[in-house]
């Protein structure tokens, strides 16, 4: 079924546009405070029962149901059969990206993140000590799009830094896999993968299981109960950072192309549930043009 996104068209000269405006932007904050509830409760029964509760939680919130952990790990074998098993111009596509995102990171660690020392005429020994981690796990979204460019952004810069173990998590809604997202992690080097995804794949990242071995920090991006997991499980483990709400403001003045402002906003809506896009534009002709499809 696809579904069709109508804009709703405001303007800044009506009388009810500050009323129709704030109720575009309002989220319910018993919605927030419901959200970290559920996510503290899961956190809490990942880290006491480990590989059953994240057994639990996948068959609920993605209806996968699997018997056992290892149901759910994807093998390089299957990493490496969606790579072949994609057309040629993809392969290519997946290859090229990866080398621009090794090429840049290369050049960020030379630039600032080599170790180095000196001695001052004290005779102290100064300087930066870089030294990798040993294992990481990278959160890739799953179910609404999919998002091979967040394995490579995620898993290449750790390889380059040196790490050791990359561990990648990916929710696959009733068992869809998608076969981008796993032929980029073949080309990325991911050490090893799981089918999981939400706030019991964090937990099982950050505390471990008998299955998902512990990391030393969780990068990538997610919905909501993600970035409250990752919240929650800061200090216990690193994070990059807590990524908020889908948003954007495309402002089109007339002088781009209006199909570019349409697929801009048209992309972040599909990222999660969570989002907002709006688009600017001095004139009610651009702005048909910016929402025609």
């Amino acid at each position: 079924m696809n579904l069709i996104a109508t804009p709703a068209r405001l303007s800044c000269i009506d009388s009810t546009f500050e009323a129709q405006f704030k109720a575009r932007l309002h989220w319910s904050a018993e919605t927030d405070d419901d959200i970290e509830r559920r996510v503290a409760d899961i956190l809490a029964d990942v880290r006491l029962r480990g590989d059953a509760a994240v057994l639990d939680y996948t068959a609920r919130f993605d209806g996968l149901k699997a018997a056992a952990m290892g149901e759910l790990e994807l093998t390089q074998a299957e990493l490496k059969a969606a790579f072949e098993a994609i057309p040629a111009a993809q392969r290519d596509a997946l290859q090229a990206a990866a080398q621009r995102v090794r090429t840049y990171h290369e050049a960020q660690k030379k630039a600032s993140g080599e170790s180095w020392s000196y001695r001052d005429e004290h005779g102290t020994l100064l300087g930066q000590k870089v030294t990798p981690l040993d294992r990481v796990g990278i959160y890739v979204p799953g179910g609404k799009a999919a998002y091979p460019s967040s394995v490579l952004m995620n898993a290449i810069p750790a390889h380059v830094a040196g790490v050791a173990e990359i561990i990648m998590v990916v929710p696959t809604p009733k068992g869809e896999k998608n076969a981008l997202v796993l032929a980029a992690a073949y080309v990325a080097g991911v050490t090893r993968a799981f089918t999981l995804g939400g706030a019991q794949a964090i937990a099982a990242l950050a505390y471990g299981t008998a299955t998902v071995p512990r990391v030393d920090k969780i990068t990538g991006p997610g919905n909501a109960y993600v970035a409250s997991a990752k919240k929650r499980v800061f200090g216990a483990v690193g994070i990059d950072m807590i990524a908020g709400p889908s948003e954007i403001l495309v402002l089109a003045d007339g002088t781009t192309p209006a199909d570019w402002s349409r697929w801009i906003c048209s992309a972040r809506p599909s990222m999660t549930n969570w989002r907002r896009a709006f688009c600017c534009a001095p004139t009610r002709l651009i702005s048909t043009k910016c929402s025609k499809r």
